[in-house]
């Protein structure tokens, strides 16, 4: 058998110590080693000479700053031991390890229970699926009560948290029983054998079914042993893929500057010399690389062993790898991990006078590699988004968790490139997103250089960050120019346009594109594509989004009171209060602002007792947006760096569009049909088929269509309504036929007339669906007929549009019918719509409000003859109608018949024709009479005369 056979036939975990800070997390890793034969002295921290906290800041702050790893090896079992760091500040760092760990030992300080970062690296660990052993250390304390802590455990953390150890062991049948409750499997095993045997034991802890509790002492080495025998017993040795696979989880450099790579091998060998690829993981082919390994090294502390080969399960650090970073995955890894954990605060870097700050950003580049939630941007002077800002502040920014992390940030840059640098107050970190779908356009084209982009831009779930799809065909835009556009979407932070800060929650498709068979290059994409994003952003409304803690405080009793008031005057949200004892406990989640410092006011009107835990919920609208928004000071047309114009050329020279023209000089016609396919509103369709309408073609359509949309670039495009639900009238109306939809879609295709019995009628119909009412004039006129082709001579499609329940509760009879079933009213309203259609010949279209319904997408149905349509979630029925008369107002004859008057003056001035309640019951009741008139006219009355007619 091979060395590499041998180790990984050997069983090996790697253990990560977690805990928050000062619960003596590092004191049990000195215990761990010295107990397993690691090193021959215990170390203290308080005596500055830890095996593990080696870096000089970290013995003079006595806290753990950067992850370590060393190895031990207890009764057969090779250990890995990850070290992290306890205090907040430093959770990036700790929550990067994470992605590595087979188990994690979790340490609870004896005196103090459960505290506050305990919970929220409780819920961490849960994200990522880690089994949890716990260790209540400083039980050698006075006070400390073993029960009563582990009944604070259950209720804190989880019910399952059960002791360990010969103590417990002791207690026979009853610690089984307690044990056999966990999992049915247990249950069963427990009644037919009465034991549980340590394999059974160990799957339930693998699957976070049982967390083991262990009590002792580190300083004194209490309970120590029986830990590492609990690790050894209740484990299961992990599988592993035969071939090869690592997860990166962090980067540093060594005293020589040597770029580390730390990782753990989870499938076949690492070797020296072998070629590593990220070709399974990579966003793209673009993205792809291979590179050599030079050297592995096993850390052991601050020392390190250089080794030939590492097996699956083995954590080391390699040289050679250039374009590595933090949570990549190698081989056959296909996935690259994303922290949980983000910075919610942003600080601007002030740099000695006479700094290059060119050069300043660029070392600060390597440590961001180490330490990639820093996030270091460049921010010019103009339109810089900082709230407060003058425009002549820093123009390095980065993003901390807190002021520890900043003083260790200082002493970085001062060791490393003699730098003594100060940061300005912390800002918090904002977000923008759009409430409605838009297209963004973007033209590059200086003096021989050629590019045209054009974006879809919709909003996305809450949490879903950017998102980036690809609906050009390859026959408008080559495949390789595709692909260059989605690299620049996709390479950097692109800022709003409220504030300034970085876009997310966005889907953003490619619609179409052109380039220049001779004088298009690469830059000139890369133009195009950040103009047409920031010229849709422009369009758009945008919304700012502000950081969100879900946060659980624990008060006194008599506290409760204040800290309920404190969290409504934060602009909070919290459940009911759960009481333990003489203390509350409150869970919600506030603004990452007005909770700044909150803790500071906790210890100081609960003398100290009380606790306050924090961890990032997500990204919620800015609760003060205005006041926010005008704290900034941002200008979007004032940032020279992220302009939303576009570059035409005219005579041999280039020339600037203003971001609201762009749209008239454009080259292309629009990408965005509102088809099916792209989820998105009509609004840039229908615009260019009214500029069609019109008689006009190619760059005067596309002119047309531009200017219409300039005008409602204040307005969300999902304000009209959408395609779908157009096409659902039509389809039904006329069939699947392509031509079908030609009436409002396409320039110069035959229009269509209504029903057989179109055009036939009472007056009343005439006077209410003739499209010759107010509204109608020279122009209208002369629109209409340039709407249709040489062979339409029909006059144009009638719509009647019914408002539901403003008819329903606006006739006396349907009204009184409402008060005893609603859905009886709703029916006699369809079944008089349908005799009314049956006989009128027009398209009907009843719409009932469903926008109370969660959850709720909309529907058309068809009733017999009419079309009955129940509005989406958050749509009423006015603003269902208000879309469809902007629609087809113009292009057709559209009736609306509703008693609300406001509803009437938009739907008048969108040209189509008001019909009140009082009127729209006129209609029917005299349609009614017209029609039992015709139908006894036209019946023959037969008498039983059965003998006439015969011959005698």
């Amino acid at each position: 058998m091979s060395g590499g056979e041998s180790k990984r036939a050997k069983k090996q975990i790697c253990i990560g110590l977690l805990a928050h800070v000062d619960a003596g997390k590092t004191t049990l890793a000195e215990a761990l080693l010295y107990t397993g034969g690691r090193i021959r002295r215990l170390g203290r921290v308080d005596h500055q000479d830890a095996f593990l906290d080696n870096d000089s800041m970290e013995r003079e702050r006595g806290i753990t700053i950067f992850s370590k790893q060393a190895q031990l090896t207890w009764e057969g079992l090779d250990i890995t031991l990850l070290d992290t760091p306890g205090h907040v500040d430093f959770s990036a760092e700790m929550e990067r390890t994470l992605q590595v760990l087979d188990y994690a030992m979790l340490v609870i300080s004896g005196s103090d229970g459960v505290q506050g970062h305990v919970q929220t690296l409780w819920r961490l660990l849960g994200e990522y699926g880690i089994p949890i052993f716990l260790f209540i250390n400083k039980m050698d304390q006075p006070d400390t009560d073993r029960e009563k802590l582990l009944r604070e455990l259950q209720a804190k953390l989880d019910g399952s948290c059960l002791e360990f150890g010969p103590e417990a062991e002791k207690k026979g049948e009853d610690w089984l029983e307690e044990l056999s409750m966990c999992g049915e499997d247990l249950l069963e095993e427990y009644l037919e054998t009465g034991s549980l045997a340590d394999a059974s034991l160990a799957g339930a802890i693998a699957k976070r079914r049982i967390f083991p509790c262990y009590f002792g002492s580190a300083l004194r080495l209490e309970g120590v042993e029986e830990l590492l025998r609990g690790v050894r017993r209740f484990t299961e040795k992990p599988e592993y893929r035969t071939e090869f696979s690592a997860r990166v989880y962090k980067i540093s450099r060594d005293s020589a500057g040597n770029r580390l790579t730390h990782l753990k091998v989870t499938g076949g060998v690492l070797r020296v010399k072998m070629p590593v690829s990220n070709a399974e993981s990579a966003e793209s082919d673009a993205d792809i690389w291979e590179e050599k390994v030079n050297q592995l090294r096993v850390y052991g502390g601050a020392q390190y062993e250089a080794v030939e080969e590492v097996a699956a399960g083995g954590i080391c650090a390699v040289t050679g790898l250039d374009k590595t970073f933090a949570g990549q995955g190698l081989g056959k890894e296909s996935r690259n991990e994303l922290p949980i954990l983000a910075p919610v605060l942003t600080y601007g870097l002030l740099l000695p006078e006479g700094s290059d700050g060119v050069k300043v950003l660029g070392q600060l580049r390597k440590l961001e590699e180490e330490e990639p939630q820093l996030h270091v941007v460049w921010q010019g002077a103009a339109g810089s988004g900082q709230a407060g800002g003058t425009g002549t502040g820093p123009q390095i920014h980065v993003q901390v968790m807190g002021e520890v992390q900043i003083e260790v940030l200082k002493r970085l840059v001062s060791e490393r490139f003699g730098l003594d640098v100060e940061f300005t107050d912390g800002q918090i970190l904002y977000k923008e997103t759009i409430a409605g779908t838009v297209e963004g356009i973007g033209h590059f084209e200086p003096l021989r250089h050629y590019a045209e982009v054009h974006l879809l831009l919709e909003p996305g779930e809450p949490g879903s960050g950017l998102q980036f799809g690809n609906v050009c065909s390859e026959d408008v835009l080559d495949r390789n120019w595709q692909r260059l556009v989605l690299t620049h979407l996709e390479e950097r932070s692109h800022p709003g346009v409220l504030t300034g800060s970085p876009i997310t929650d966005m889907k953003i498709t490619l619609l179409t594109g052109r380039a220049h068979i001779k004088h298009t290059e690469g830059g000139d994409f890369r133009q195009a594509t950040y103009r047409a994003l920031r010229q849709g952003l422009m369009q758009s409304r945008s919304v700012l989004l502000e950081p969100v803690f879900s946060f659980t405080l624990e008060v006194p009793g008599g506290q409760v009171g204040r800290a309920m008031s404190d969290i409504q005057r934060m602009h909070g949200r919290f459940d009911v209060p759960q009481t333990f004892g003489e203390y509350a406990v409150i869970t919600g989640s506030a603004p990452a602002e007005t909770m700044r410092g909150y803790q500071s006011e906790v210890n100081a009107y609960t003398r100290g007792l009380g606790r306050l835990s924090c961890i990032l919920k997500g990204y919620e609208p800015c609760h003060d947006m205005e006041r926010v928004a005008e704290a900034f000071g941002y200008d979007p047309e004032a940032d020279v760096e992220n302009p939303a114009s576009s570059v035409f050329c005219a005579h041999g020279a280039g020339f600037i569009v203003p971001w609201d023209q762009v749209a008239e000089y454009a080259h292309l016609e629009s990408g965005w049909h509102g088809e099916a396919a792209l989820r998105g509103g009509s609004g840039s369709g229908g615009v260019e088929a009214e500029g069609a309408g019109e008689g006009m073609s190619g760059s005067d359509g596309i002119a047309a269509s531009g200017r219409k949309r300039a005008a409602d670039r204040k307005q969300s495009v999902s304000d009209y309504i959408t395609q779908e639900e157009i096409e659902e009238i039509f389809s039904r109306t006329y069939g699947k036929s392509s031509s079908d939809y030609t009436p409002y879609r396409y320039n110069g295709m035959q229009g269509r007339s209504g029903g057989q019995n179109a055009g036939r009628g009472t007056a009343a119909e005439e006077a209410s669906l003739s499209g010759q009412a107010a509204g109608s004039g020279p122009e209208k006129e002369a629109a209409e007929r340039g709407s249709l082709s040489k062979g339409s001579q029909g006059k144009r499609e009638e719509y009647l549009l019914v408002d539901g329940y403003n008819i329903i509760f606006a006739w006396e009879d349907l009204r009184g019918l409402a008060e005893v079933n609603i859905d009886s009213a709703r029916d006699r309203l369809m079944d008089i719509c349908s005799n009314y259609q049956g006989f009128a010949g027009c398209t009907l279209i009843l719409v009932f409000d469903a926008y109370k319904v969660k959850g709720n997408t909309g529907s058309v149905q068809k009733y017999h003859n009419i079309y009955v349509v129940y509005t989406k979630e958050a749509e009423t029925a006015d603003q269902y109608i208000e879309k469809t008369v902007h629609e087809i107002g113009r292009k057709h004859a559209v009736s609306v018949a509703t008693s609300d008057r406001l509803e009437q003056m938009i739907i008048w001035g969108e040209g189509a024709v008001r019909l009140s309640a009082a009127g729209f019951r006129e209609v029917i009741e005299e349609t009614s009479a017209r029609a039992r008139e015709q139908y006894e006219r036209q019946v023959e009355i037969v008498r039983n005369r059965p003998f006439e007619g015969l011959k005698p």
